[in-house]
């Protein structure tokens, strides 16, 4: 069954001086400020579309790679996902780049990075993103 999710932004003002607030309609947990200098400059406490695009990476790389692990029969403890969203004014998003640290029993370091770059590969946000480099490191932890 497809699944549809809402949010919504309300602007106001131009680019550079205006300001905006992004709803997550769908689950309702919270409504966040946006601003250019945000975006562009320091975060100052508002969020910014290249930080929704980390979050929604980061969570949805780790579904992909806890089912990948899991179906191959070694089932992750615990996931650390990091997405790293550059984003260059006038140029746009130049690279993604995820770090994911993975207590895995049972599984060797070869075998969790190459678990790690088909989660990559085919998670539905990487999938969203092919227009930009998406680099990966990869380790398991003690």
């Amino acid at each position: 069954m497809a699944t549809t999710r809402q949010a919504h932004t309300v602007w106001e003002g131009n680019l550079i001086e205006g300001n905006g607030v992004v709803t997550l309609d769908s689950s309702g947990i919270g409504e966040y400020p946006v601003s250019w200098p945000s975006r562009a400059e320091k975060a100052n406490g508002k969020t910014s579309p290249e930080e929704l695009i980390a979050a929604a990476h980061s969570s949805c790389f780790s579904m992909a790679l806890s089912n990948g692990l899991a179906s191959a029969g070694t089932p992750p403890t615990r996931l650390n996902t990091q997405a790293e969203v550059t984003f260059q004014p006038g140029t746009g998003i130049t690279g993604i780049h995820l770090t994911v640290e993975g207590e895995v029993p049972g599984l060797d370091e070869a075998g969790f990075v190459k678990a790690a770059e088909d989660a990559k590969a085919n998670c539905p946000v990487s999938q969203a993103l092919t227009g930009t480099t998406i680099t990966l490191s990869a380790s398991l932890t003690a």
